[in-house]
């Protein structure tokens, strides 16, 4: 068996400054074997908002813990009512030129797997397979009491039944799907139970302050053995969640690039991190690397 040509570099330490030049992720690219750590910049362009950066909801908006859901039933209306508005937002996004260059990058052989940050499903819905969702999907439902996994879309209609005139207009809608909503707004919203046992249903997600699954966590640590390079797209790092893994790739002596407009927690262990929007520098490198796309053959940019 042929083997592939290994990239290998040492981290200075020191933060790596933004760059436009695309040649290193392309180098990389075309070695293959390159595992991509995806975050929620990836999807703004799909009108799906980011956490951080300027404009991020996290500057007006504290998401739900996990404490706070199991807490009592008060949080649950307060959460449910918001996600289930929030959800008309992701039910209505679409895969965006980013998503659909990263597929095509894949079908081409480029890349040894994909580990997102993001809950929305882009990644599958433009054709990634081998998709990693570290921190789930909102388009699942989960109950707390006997684990029983259900669609979204289901839940949703059974809402919108029970909640008949429920049709707030949100301040915001941000990254975890859950719409900004004044108390007054949210109201006596009605909280469903699992149709299985009775049990609390929850979104098939990591919320903050819930832990990762250790097999979910230890299977991405075998991608990143096996990888040849990390290519984080559109994540600040400043979780620990996705940090691990550019940690870890550092360590192992593998190239870690970036493609994030701010600075990120990630940027000290970089070889570089290109500042050009998602979509473009994506379309650019399946340009450069002759890759199709939705049927085309891309131009080299």
């Amino acid at each position: 068996m042929r083997m592939r040509p290994t990239l290998s570099w040492t981290p200075t330490g020191d933060l790596s400054p933004g760059t436009t030049d695309l040649r290193p992720v392309a180098d990389a690219l075309s070695t293959g074997g390159v595992l991509v750590l995806s975050g929620a910049g990836i999807s703004t362009e799909s009108g799906i908002p980011d956490y951080r950066g300027e404009g991020g909801s996290l500057s007006r908006h504290t998401p739900m813990t996990y404490q706070d859901f199991t807490a009592g039933l008060q949080a649950r209306r307060r959460y449910w009512a918001r996600s289930h508005l929030g959800w008309r937002t992701f039910g209505r996004a679409r895969p965006n030129a980013g998503h659909r260059a990263l597929a095509a990058l894949g079908r081409h052989g480029a890349l040894g797997g994909v580990i997102t940050q993001n809950v929305d499903g882009l990644h599958q819905a433009a054709g990634s397979e081998d998709v990693v969702e570290l921190h789930g999907s909102l388009g699942r439902v989960v109950c707390l009491s006997c684990g029983a996994r259900s669609p979204r879309s289901a839940l949703a209609e059974r809402l919108a039944k029970a909640n008949a005139g429920f049709d707030p207009v949100a301040a915001a809608i941000n990254p975890d799907g859950d719409a900004d909503l004044t108390d007054e707004q949210v109201g006596d919203f009605r909280v469903l139970p699992c149709t299985v046992c009775g049990g609390i249903l929850k979104p098939d997600v990591v919320f903050f302050g819930e832990a990762v699954p250790h097999l979910r966590v230890e299977h991405c640590r075998q991608l990143v053995r096996e990888a040849t390079s990390l290519l984080v797209l559109g994540s600040s790092l400043t979780v620990m969640s996705g940090l691990r893994f550019v940690r870890q790739a550092a360590e192992a002596g593998k190239p870690v690039l970036i493609i994030n407009r701010d600075p990120t927690r990630g940027d000290r262990h970089a070889l570089a991190r290109v500042t050009l929007p998602l979509g473009a520098a994506l379309t650019t490198l399946a340009g450069r690397l002759g890759v199709s796309l939705d049927g085309e053959v891309a131009e080299a940019g």
